[in-house]
């Protein structure tokens, strides 16, 4: 079922639960818990359910443990963490906030529960509503304290781009359980303040110790660290590592958009074709739609690529906010919905990669001294990346600040490999024009 029509279809049903129970109470058909059948969260998480898969056979064994025991909290619980596994294989978010309802119901059963709280924080925060996860994380924290409550904290206040505050959280929760959960959060904020080897040593770390018999996370760990390979430019080790996670989880649009990017990287572009349009297919994510637009246009395939830029642009807004800003940015087409989507994301995360967006958007627009100040504000925690990097001696080549513009295309092209083809052909074009209006020597590092 789709987001739209699954939140259609809760909204219907939570109006029909509402009808209902005006006319006859709580007498729902194959409920004996007096406490479920009054709550309409509850009725919204027992939305009959069908599937054949894992986490649909385990959403239908946990809604009929809840019809049958009376001690039905632990299978609230339960089912709400089935709809969150159901909504990261299925990559539909509208599982999610079937968990939430989840949440919601044990709370109106239990007040303050904190199996409910943690649950919802997990919800909210894959829902982007980070503020919102915070405080529910801070509850958790302060009143219990456990490993699993340090991590939601950490995650919320990371995006948010308090990462101070996050390496805390962190700590708390690597000080009470090492293991592939603390490793990879680690991993990231290692990544995120410009140490790759530590990152890729606290990654291999949480793939090792990543349990096969959950593939989804296990994959997810292969993908995280072929990642870091890739950046690392190696080609090969990073390639092993995407092929497992497809091994792993066959079609794992992660690994799919990972490897397709990797093999753009080498020119293997007809490959690399096959594999994005696949992960577009199962999850039309802006980031992937971006990645197979440019690749399309490699193979000469420009029709097909304006049709899926069409898609982005119509869809962008509701799955990924800032790729599709950042997209305009790029290329130089809706200025102003650009900017409209970004400052609305800033008020959701301030972390270097909205600012980045951010002072992109202002360079497309010629506010030049706006764009220096934002990317100053991304380069600050020394996120080595290399977009932020190409972003960054674009913006202070225009600013006339020329001899830092050659530093951060230094830095660019140590790890041009994660450009996009466009990017980097503009890359090297400002490369030149950097060397003709300066005077400088930009070339000899080239």
């Amino acid at each position: 079922m789709s987001n739209k029509l699954l939140f259609v279809f809760i909204s219907l049903l939570m109006t029909a639960c509402d009808n209902h129970n005006a006319g006859t109470g709580n007498n729902i058909s194959g409920f004996t818990n007096s406490e479920i059948l009054s709550d309409q969260s509850c009725l919204v998480a027992m939305t009959p359910h069908g599937g054949n898969g894992k986490e649909d056979q385990e959403i239908a064994r946990f809604q009929k443990q809840i019809r049958t025991d009376p001690d039905n909290i632990p299978y609230l619980e339960r089912l709400g963490w089935a709809y969150v596994a159901k909504a990261r294989r299925s990559f539909d978010q509208g599982y999610y906030r079937l968990a939430e309802q989840s949440a919601l119901c044990i709370n109106s059963i239990k007040p303050g529960n904190p199996e409910a709280l943690l649950l919802r924080g997990h919800v909210l925060h894959n829902l982007h509503q980070f503020k919102a996860s915070e405080s529910l994380a801070k509850d958790l924290v302060s009143k219990r304290g456990w490993w699993f409550d340090y991590a939601l904290l950490g995650d919320v206040l990371m995006e948010q781009g308090r990462l101070d505050e996050a390496v805390d959280a962190y700590q708390a929760m690597m000080d009470q359980k090492p293991g592939p959960q603390a490793y990879s959060r680690a991993a990231h904020i290692r990544w995120l303040t410009g140490d790759l080897t530590g990152a890729i040593e606290m990654m291999e770390m949480a793939s090792k110790a990543s349990d096969t018999r959950d593939p989804e996370s296990a994959a997810w760990a292969s993908v995280r660290l072929a990642t870091y390979q890739f950046q690392q430019a190696e080609f090969g080790r990073a390639s092993d590592l995407f092929l497992y996670a497809l091994r792993l989880v066959p079609d794992y649009p992660p690994a799919l958009s990972g490897y397709g990017r990797l093999l753009m990287a080498k020119g293997e572009y007809q490959e690399a074709v096959s594999l994005l349009g696949r992960a577009v297919e199962i999850n039309p994510l802006p980031e992937y739609q971006w990645l197979l637009i440019d690749c399309l246009k490699q193979t000469g395939k420009k029709t097909e690529a304006e049709s899926i830029q069409k898609k982005l642009i119509s869809n962008g807004q509701n799955e990924d906010p800032r790729s599709l800003a950042l997209y305009l940015a790029t290329y130089n087409l809706d200025l102003i919905t650009a900017e409209d989507l970004i400052k609305k994301e800033l008020e959701k995360r301030a972390d270097i990669f909205t600012l980045d967006a951010l002072a992109w958007i202002y360079h497309a627009q010629g506010k030049h001294q706006e764009a220096y100040h934002s990317i100053n504000l991304a380069l600050k925690e020394g996120t080595q990346d290399a977009r932020i990097f190409y972003h960054a001696g674009v913006i202070a080549s225009v600013n006339g600040c020329y001899q830092e513009a050659q530093q951060w295309f230094r830095k660019t092209w140590v790890v041009r490999h994660m450009l996009l083809p466009s990017e980097q052909d503009r890359f090297e074009r400002e490369v030149l024009n950097l060397s003709h209006v300066s005077q400088l020597s930009t070339l000899t590092w080239l």
